[in-house]
């Protein structure tokens, strides 16, 4: 990064409607003329807004409301834009049509609006203009040509402002080269600046490169740049003399050069006042010189010289003890008053320590001596790579050198920290600080969420700071970032500067840009006490949004439409407004109260609020005073303006001033009532959100929304679009199934310790659905996992949490379509097994009734947080107190609790609060209240961490559970370390209950066994994770980290794992599960044995399979393996609990090399009743129809009735999708049969071989008279299909077909290959197919669509004719057409069967 400031400009912008580069891109209908019109609005009273440039048409924006919308998230003003008026706001704007071309506009928020003067407004600087510090002598002059004028500005630096300028170098060949202006022809995106540059040069230029070999990847990154860049082919990086300022000298010093020559080299010129000798003493201390490149910047009161590189021999400049002398030329700064000298960081050893420069004007004779004394090294002393060297006269600095301290708040969204390397550049009134990396933070991980990092900066005294740029690299996993604000303070003024930023600096979000310019918009004194509470203090996201208003109102204004029923909430009443029969006003209504029910209507940019239960009268203000009236009256009609806190504040549009007011007592506001007794703010809520049907956001913040990632998992930090789109399927009152609207059958759900998309519908995916009426937001809990909530984590990916009373619960509902309440003829509940849902895994076995509790999310006196301080109400049965001793060395990593009784088990719990950086500290004792249900007599808890943070390692001391209202105590002492790298690498532990000083049950250690498999690629470095289930209870889900093997999970080998649990009894299962994100991390296992220490059992647990393996459709990454003696027992149990209508079905592949498939194969199955739809089977991807392979499935055919046939295939997807099947044998399970259906296919399903066909019917045969008797045919079917003979009829699209007769269908059928024709589908052209299927009687209907790909994708389709043969008689039927396919799908119904 350099000190070149950024600009707020998007120079492309293809997704807005507000671009004007998009005009000329558009081909509008010719027939259909749309009219655009040029637009600027303005904001008002404010005359330094710039004014937003946008392109208004009926496509841009359908309604009115539409543009007031996006209006608000662009211009920052109070509640956001509700009003559009002339530039002397003498007539309001309604309409779209009321809008005229070229014409400028003021937003306000009222109708009120203060007028700016739109002449000056409107010559702003160009957004692709920089700005640089002016000198003291010439702000004079402008401020006194502005006098001049007329023009009075206060309270504001003035800048100016010059094109951007950039030297172009050929990489390697520094004598090719040309300058280009930054323009905004040039500038529409990076590509078109390579294209420019490639023009300039005359060669392909692929990569540009800062002169010291950093590439340079975005426009963003260009800005910055010093000056100069490097043009490259797809060739690395060639190092070289890319000096800039050789080349970019005024046009009046045409013979002078600014190259850096070392002494021994340096010319003889003509003097000149910008010509100096610098000499530059490296210190005579062991490793004080560098390998880097060296700058100097020279700063003067008319400009400063940019940085120099100071350039020689390699290898020899800036050695221990020596003395560099260079010559430089700079042209006229004016006085000298500071320099900075620093490096690029670059070679094998740039640490470097500077002992003096001294610098002599060639020309005046004036020489300065700047002594340095000082490391500059990311690894030494303050870690910064440069420093400034304040001039000295007459023995005295012109400035003094300060220390200022950069406070950075990143944003309270979802995943808004970032990992990138972060950079700053504070611009004042004596120049700037260059570009400084954020590298040293007081805080152990930097830009975390919620977060103020203090950063200290040395530079000289800027004095009144004006702006910063800042900006990062784009580099690391997580590089975007959502900034809040950064405040600055000047030690030597003792003022605080505030810098709002409030937006992203990601590729991805908003316009894209990671490098933006800042503004002072507020200078405050600051005191030590303000100091350390900004250190402390982490902003909530009430206070990230008070700046941004409009937001809010965008945010909220859905519930506002025409139509929707509200309630209005009152915080200090806890009450709901209510309007009586009488006309009374009050806010004591409950949720249930009939008379508190509200129809919003919209007159003239105001809102009616009708009661819903008397619609003739509405809330209305007169003079001040709540009451009802008669909905035609204009004192029903309300402005409302959205608080940041989400509340809305309800105004009359008549009397602005007046606002609707209750006392504490729930009754309407008067003149006896104090000021302080008020209030007037109300949480919204919306009746029929979570109808079913409905279809919804689930907002995490003012931008981002719930969403679904491609994966399955799901993230709090997605955009708030169709992708985040959720259906609602209610179950029963309260109840409900989340399914992704995109991505349809995959739902939210709570599972194994996981939360994420891919639920199946089953009682995984059930949420009780708690609203809190404080926030008018909503909560998720599991119905299966009671207590667990879908909840956020730092970076936005959900996870299964407990209520503690942070906001990482609460989910704020914006509907987009409204459901029904009760689903019009068939049930909401999807149909679930008979048999039940198993229990959790992670519970022990005994467990009748496991639960993981939390407080109540309406109760704050029973969250968990930290009790010290703290008052609580008096105590429940379920209250304890937690206290958790740290030994001598403390950690920052999530810590998590489980309690174990012999009813049930509590937990996970986790033990955090806000400031987590306060909790478990080296040597100190934490306390938290949590509510535990009853889960009878403790015997054992569980504690660990998660391993995360930089001080993961922990010495735990002692756990104390303290029951609050009996005052029981129980006591753990552990005094071990839970750390990857001491003992047996284990970070958690169980401690077992005492009794008279000897634990109930000893802790045992057991010695696993872990068995890989010798297949083929069956090793792994995947992690392994094992749990271990007895008698009494589980040993909890264990990393097997420490291996007594150097490399673990090796193919054939037998890695050895120990551990530690309290005694479990007699062992029943384990869980196995293996974490593998790709194919070729996949895990054979064969088996696992675990022997109890110092005792003879064993146990065999016999796997024999990879892991993760595919049923139905879905990845599975975990498998229960049960001991050898339960084996057969435990087969059994499963084989009585199959539920009716269970089959298996074992799928054969061909015995060659080439047989097996990389696709997705699927079953359909066919009864007397019904037909099964598509029933997944997996994948070949995930190891299965491998050749020479049978594969097992279990699936339920309930209610189909006898089958009689079946159709398998698959979507030819992967790298080899052709598959050869052998035979599909099917088997009754429930009731059980013993006959087995044995269907011989014997074909390949492959476009490439036979037929082309990918899917195949078989026949089923019944039994009869002891012989198997079929009475239906596989039937060969002939399509003839008839392309008409219009211009334009043929299509390269994909063509598929569904015939349809009275015995069924034959599926959705590829038209692959034409009997006739290598071309398919040509105008005029007759294409004839086979379609192999079970005899399907009578042909009643034909479907016929294709996929709408290629560059002729519209179809003309005259008829489709079908020939076949049904019990040796030659049939036919005719499906005429006769039109334009071209929304991709025709039915076609059978007309005049011929036979």
């Amino acid at each position: 990064m350099s000190e070149t400031p950024s600009t707020n400009y998007s120079m492309l912008q293809p997704n807005s409607s507000e671009s004007e580069q998009t005009l000329s891109a558009r081909h509008f209908n010719v027939t259909e003329p749309v009219v655009a019109k040029r637009i600027c609005f303005y904001k008002s009273g404010d005359p330094q807004f710039n004014g937003i440039k946008m392109v208004i048409n009926n496509r841009s924006f359908k309604t009115f409301d539409a543009l007031l919308d996006n209006l608000s998230k662009r211009v920052p003003i109070p509640f956001g834009v509700r009003n559009i008026s002339t530039p002397r706001g003498i007539h309001s704007i309604t309409n779209l049509e009321d809008l005229e071309d070229g014409k400028s506009y003021i937003c306000s928020h009222q109708k009120k609006i203060k007028p700016i003067n739109l002449e000056r407004a409107s010559k702003k600087p160009l957004p692709w203009q920089i700005s640089r510090p002016v000198s003291a002598r010439r702000r004079v002059v402008q401020l006194a040509r502005e006098k001049e004028d007329g023009i009075v500005q206060e309270d504001r630096a003035v800048k100016i402002r010059t094109p951007k300028k950039l030297l172009v170098f050929k990489n390697g060949d520094i004598r090719i080269r040309c300058t280009i202006v930054l323009s905004k022809k040039n500038m529409q995106n990076f590509e078109t600046f390579l294209d420019s540059i490639s023009e300039l040069m005359q060669y392909p230029v692929v990569k540009l490169y800062t002169t010291d070999g950093r590439k340079v990847p975005n426009l963003q990154s260009l800005i910055l740049c010093s000056g100069a860049i490097v043009a490259a082919g797809r060739e690395p990086f060639k190092p070289g003399n890319y000096d800039p300022h050789r080349y970019s000298l005024p046009a009046k010093l045409p013979g002078l050069s600014n190259r850096v020559y070392p002494k021994a080299n340096a010319k003889s010129e003509s003097r000149n006042t910008g010509k100096w000798k610098v000499s530059v003493l490296t210190s005579d201390i062991p490793s004080a010189g560098t390998s880097s490149q060296v700058y100097i910047t020279l700063y003067g009161d008319y400009s400063n010289s940019g940085p120099i590189f100071l350039y020689g021999e390699a290898g020899e400049l800036f050695q221990r003890g020596n003395e560099d002398i260079f010559t430089i030329d700079i042209g006229d700064v004016g006085e000298l008053y500071k320099i900075r000298i620093g490096h690029n960081n670059s070679g094998e050893s740039p640490s470097w320590h500077c002992e003096e420069v001294q610098l002599q004007n060639l020309y005046t004779g004036e020489q300065f001596s700047l002594p340095a004394h000082r490391w500059l090294a990311q690894d030494q002393d303050d870690g910064e790579i440069c420093q400034e060297l304040p001039v000295l006269r007459r023995g005295q600095p012109v400035l003094p050198v300060t220390v200022y301290e950069v406070h950075v708040t990143t944003g309270e969204l979802w995943n808004a920290g970032t990992e990138a390397d972060v950079y700053i550049s504070i611009h004042g009134e004596e120049g700037d600080t260059g570009s400084r990396q954020l590298f040293r933070s007081k805080n152990p991980r930097k830009f975390l969420k919620g977060q103020t990092d203090l950063f200290l900066l040395e530079a000289v005294h800027l004095g009144n700071l004006y702006k910063i740029v800042i900006g990062h690299n784009g580099l690391g996993s997580g590089n975007g970032w959502f900034l809040e604000k950064i405040v600055v303070q000047d030690p030597v003024t003792d003022l605080d500067y505030s810098f709002p930023c409030h937006r992203w600096l990601d590729q991805g979000e908003e316009d894209g840009k990671i490098v933006r310019e800042l503004n002072v918009t507020d200078t405050t004194t600051f005191s030590a006490s303000k100091h350390k509470t900004m250190q402390k203090r982490v902003p909530c996201h009430r206070d990230c949004v008070k700046e941004w208003p409009g937001y809010c109102w965008a945010a909220e204004r859905w519930k506002f439409q025409k139509g929707n029923t509200l309630q209005f909430y009152n915080r200090l009443t806890r009450g709901f407004i209510r309007l009586s029969p009488d006309g009374t006003v009050d806010a004591l209504g409950d949720k249930k109260d009939k008379y508190g029910l509200f129809d919003v209507t919209v007159k003239r940019n105001a809102h009616v609020f009708k009661s819903h239960q008397m619609p003739h009268i509405a809330l209305a203000l007169d003079n001040g005073y709540v009451t009802g009236m008669d909905n035609e009256d204009t004192l029903c009609e309300l402005q409302v303006h959205v608080q940041p806190n989400r509340c809305a504040i309800l105004e009359s549009a008549r009397s602005p001033g007046h606002m609707i007011t209750f006392s504490l007592q729930g009754k309407v506001a008067d003149d006896t009532v104090g000021y302080a007794g008020l209030s007037k703010e109300f949480v919204v809520h919306v009746k029929g959100v979570f109808h079913n049907g409905a279809i919804i956001l689930l907002t995490t913040s003012l931008y981002q929304a719930l969403c679904l990632r491609p994966d399955g998992s799901c993230s709090g930090a997605g955009k708030q679009s169709e992708e985040s789109y959720w259906k609602v399927h209610k179950i029963s009152s309260g109840v409900c199934m989340i399914e992704s609207l995109k991505n349809q059958r995959m739902y939210l759900r709570i599972k194994d310790g996981k939360c994420n998309g891919t639920g199946t519908s089953d009682v995984y995916c059930h949420f009780k659905i708690e609203k809190n009426l404080e926030s008018g937001s909503v909560s998720l809990e599991s119905v299966l996992n009671s207590g667990m909530y879908v909840g956020l984590q730092p970076d936005g990916q959900t996870k299964p949490v407990v209520n503690t009373g942070e906001r990482n619960i609460l989910f704020y509902p914006r509907v987009i379509k409204f459901g029904r309440e009760k689903p019009m003829g068939t049930s909401a509940t999807p149909s679930q097994p008979k048999g039940g849902i198993r229990e959790s895994e992670h519970q022990p076995a005994k467990a009748q009734k496991p639960v993981a509790q939390s407080p109540s999310a309406s109760s704050p006196a029973k969250e968990m947080k930290n009790t010290q301080g703290t008052k609580y109400p008096l105590p429940s049965d379920d209250e304890w107190k937690v206290s958790v001793l740290t030994g001598n060395g403390g950690t920052q990593a999530n810590v998590t609790l489980w309690i174990y009784g012999d009813k049930g088990v509590a937990g996970p719990i986790t033990l955090g609060k806000d400031n987590r950086e306060q909790l478990f500290l080296p040597r100190q004792e934490d306390e938290f209240q949590v509510e535990i249900k009853y889960i009878g007599e403790f015997y054992k808890i569980r504690i660990g961490h998660d391993g995360t943070s930089e001080h993961p390692e922990w010495k735990l001391e002692k756990v104390t559970l303290h029951h609050v209202k009996s005052r029981r105590t129980l006591h753990f002492p552990a005094n071990k370390w839970l750390s990857r790298s001491r003992g047996a690498g284990d970070i958690i532990c169980e401690l077992p209950v005492e009794e008279a000083g000897k634990p109930i049950y000893p802790i045992l250690r057991y010695h696993i066994y872990v068995y890989t498999g010798h297949l083929e690629q069956a090793e792994t470095d995947s992690p392994i994770y094992l749990c271990i289930y007895g008698k009494r209870g589980d040993s909890g889900l264990r990393l097997l980290h420490k291996s007594d093997m150097p490399v673990k999970f090796q193919r054939g080998m037998v890695d050895m794992f120990e551990m530690e649990a309290v005694s479990l009894g007699k062992l029943q299962k384990v869980l196995l599960h293996c974490e593998a994100s790709n194919k070729a991390q996949y895990w054979y296992c064969e088996k696992v044995i675990i022997r109890k220490a110092g005792k003879d059992a064993e146990y065999i647990f016999n796997c024999e399979r990879w892991l993760p393996f595919m049923s139905q459709g879905i990845i599975h990454s975990e498998i229960e393996l049960y001991p050898e003696e339960l084996q057969i027992n435990h087969q059994l149990k499963m084989q009585d609990e199959a539920n009716e209508g269970d089959w298996k079905i074992t799928v054969v592949t061909g015995g060659f090399q080439t047989a097996g498939t990389t696709a997705t194969v699927s079953l359909y199955a066919y009864g007397e009743n019904k037909s099964s739809g598509p029933i997944i089977l997996g994948s070949g991807k995930h190891q299965l129809f491998n050749p020479n392979s049978a594969d097992t499935f279990k699936i339920n055919l309930k209610g189909l009735g006898q089958l009689y046939k079946i159709r398998i295939g698959h979507d030819n997807s992967g790298n080899d999708p052709s598959w050869y099947l052998e035979e599909v044998r099917l088997e009754r399970m429930a009731p059980t049969s013993d006959r087995e259906i044995c269907l011989a296919v014997d074909c390949w399903l492959a476009e490439d071989q036979d037929d082309g066909d990918t899917w195949t019917e078989v026949a089923i045969g019944i039994k009869k008279n002891n012989a198997n008797f079929c009475p239906f045919l596989v039937v060969i079917y002939e399509l003839h299909v008839y392309t008409g003979s219009k211009l334009g009829a043929e299509t390269d699209s994909n063509v598929y077909a569904t015939l349809i007769g009275t015995r069924g269908d034959s599926g959705k059928r590829k038209l692959h290959r034409a009997k006739n024709n290598k071309v398919k589908f040509q105008r005029g052209q007759v294409d004839i197919f086979f379609i192999k299927a079970v005899s399907l009687r009578d042909l009643k209907k034909l479907v016929i669509s294709h996929d709408r790909t290629g560059p002729g994708n519209g179809w003309f389709l005259d008829k489709v004719v079908v020939k076949f043969k049904e019990e040796d008689d030659d049939q036919e039927a005719v499906f005429p057409c006769n039109r334009y396919a071209i929304d991709g799908k025709s039915e076609l119904y059978e007309n005049s069967p011929l036979a």
